[in-house]
């Protein structure tokens, strides 16, 4: 998103976190922007009972919860690191005078709202299917489409079946089921217990 001299002249510090650590909680106000140098998190909500849906993942490079930086309203979601990450945090008033300074990177911006948004659409949509299958073909078409090679099983699926489930609303039994499923389908190939979509 932005390079790192960038950020670090517009007084971004760097902040480690272990898996498990929430770095911003549902309720709570935007006060910066997040980059994540290395590592991947997730923004999540937890239902009545407990259960936790998954709105994405995010790893190198990215930035996440950038939007509510626009608008007075607290987050509606978490954000938790999966696994140890450094991240870049720049305060709020930071971030936005360095968007006004630099017009390109407010086009880059742009860019990744959009791209945000289209997420959104098609996980929304993605709710209004009643079979698992389409749900979880709707997710690796979505995933696959930013890599290169379109040829079948040649894109290996980045996430367990834990957070297929918690991104689709399914729960992990149905989509061990469905995904045995579409492997006789010939629609994905397992190896090793990875998917290859």
């Amino acid at each position: 998103m932005i390079i790192e001299q960038l950020l670090i002249s517009f007084g971004a510090e760097t902040k480690n976190y272990k898996a498990g650590d929430i770095i911003f909680r549902e309720e709570e106000f935007p006060l910066y922007y997040y980059q994540i140098k290395t590592g991947k998190i997730k923004l999540n909500n937890y239902t009545e009972d407990g259960k936790e849906f998954i709105q994405n993942i995010f790893s190198d490079g990215h930035s996440f919860g950038e939007s509510l930086l626009f608008v007075d309203r607290p987050y509606p979601m978490n954000a938790v690191a999966m696994e140890e990450s450094v991240i870049f945090r720049m305060p709020r008033q930071n971030f936005l005078n360095l968007i006004r300074d630099n017009p390109e990177i407010s086009l880059n911006i742009y860019q990744c709202l959009a791209e945000r948004m289209y997420y959104k659409y098609i996980m929304f949509y993605n709710l209004s299917f009643q079979n698992p299958v389409s749900k979880l073909k709707l997710l690796m078409d979505y995933l696959k489409s930013y890599h290169e090679d379109k040829a079948p099983y040649s894109f290996q699926v980045p996430l367990t079946r834990q957070q297929l489930a918690s991104l689709t609303g399914l729960c992990v039994e149905t989509v061990i089921r469905t995904i045995k499923q579409m492997e006789k389908e010939k629609i994905v190939k397992i190896e090793k217990r990875k998917i290859y979509y």
